[in-house]
């Protein structure tokens, strides 16, 4: 079974039970409604030893951060301001004491800079290496939440940034590259936070979610919860420097934001963004009613088995 499978899997098996007023499984984010006019989102990301991170290649400080971004992430894919987090994690004896400082340190600096509130979780021994969960929740005026089955035949695709840093950072620190800017790219993602909220605010853009497993997979959600396609232009995939082209479409933990516009509207949303923020939303292709992704290369379909990151 693969991950997807097993989740709907999960999906399946739950659908019967009470929802108590949640949206639930399919979005980065479960949604609340709170019944006057606002909603929290809620999310939960693990990071296990060997899977997710090395800890000789990792500092505790860094993974602390790390933990949080990824999380936070995906609060601001629904277009959400994160308000607090729940932590969890489970530790070898190696890795308490000043280990474990270090690691609270790095999460609660990024704690402090986006105003998320540790308000909860658990701590236990672990016999196989560090296991690490967090829960992270943000709030959102009702009307203005992202989900991925919004996108619609015509939209531009954008992403909010250059890709593949953190895949190619992955192989310096699999090769013992231990100190280079894209090594540190991969051990220090930063959540879009800002943008994400912004981007809730206008309504000219209909599907957003974050770059985790990579643009081969991640459009594939968008494409799998709106019942539609997309064209994605190769040429215009914007490649971080010191990455490739196959990395940037699979390598995955960018956490950058993947979004779809309303065509007319598209330009103006990409001037307004690169004016607020200094950087700018990259067009990479559009969505189209025919089901399935298509590559492009100069307009001639490539036929291409690229795929993101998969756990199973």
């Amino acid at each position: 079974m693969t991950e997807f499978g097993f989740i709907d899997h999960i999906r399946r098996t739950f659908a019967a039970l009470p929802t108590n007023g949640f949206e639930g499984i399919g979005d980065d984010c479960a949604v609340l409604p709170l019944g006057d006019g606002d909603a929290l989102v809620f999310t939960a990301d693990l990071l296990v030893e060997g899977v997710h991170f090395l800890r000789h290649a990792t500092s505790a400080r860094d993974l602390g951060a790390k933990a949080l971004a990824v999380n936070l992430s995906d609060v601001a894919a629904m277009g959400a301001r994160p308000v607090a987090t729940l932590l969890s994690i489970a530790l070898p004896s190696d890795a308490t004491g000043d280990w474990a400082k270090a690691f609270m340190e790095g999460y609660r600096e990024l704690s402090e800079r986006y105003g998320a509130a540790l308000v909860g979780g658990d701590t236990t021994a672990s016999k196989n290496g560090i296991t690490i969960n967090v829960t992270a929740i943000g709030r959102v005026a009702a009307g203005r939440i992202k989900r991925r089955s919004a996108a619609r035949p015509g939209d531009r695709i954008f992403v909010a940034g250059r890709l593949g840093a953190s895949g190619a950072g992955l192989r310096d620190l699999l090769d013992g590259r231990l100190e280079t800017p894209l090594a540190d790219a991969h051990r220090r993602p930063e959540p879009q936070v800002a943008e994400g909220i912004w981007l809730g605010e206008h309504p000219e853009v209909h599907a957003m979610m974050d770059l985790s497993d990579g643009l081969a997979s991640d459009i594939g959600h968008i494409l799998d919860q709106s019942g539609v396609g997309a064209e994605i232009d190769l040429e215009t995939i914007p490649v971080a420097a010191g990455a490739d082209l196959r990395t940037a479409a699979c390598g995955g933990e960018d956490y950058k934001l993947l979004l779809t516009a309303d065509a007319k509207a598209a330009d103006t949303l990409a001037a307004a963004f690169e004016a607020r923020f200094g950087a700018p939303l990259y067009p990479v292709g559009r969505i189209v009613a025919r089901p399935g992704l298509t590559w492009l290369h100069d307009g001639m379909v490539q036929e291409l088995d690229w795929h993101g990151f998969e756990h199973y």
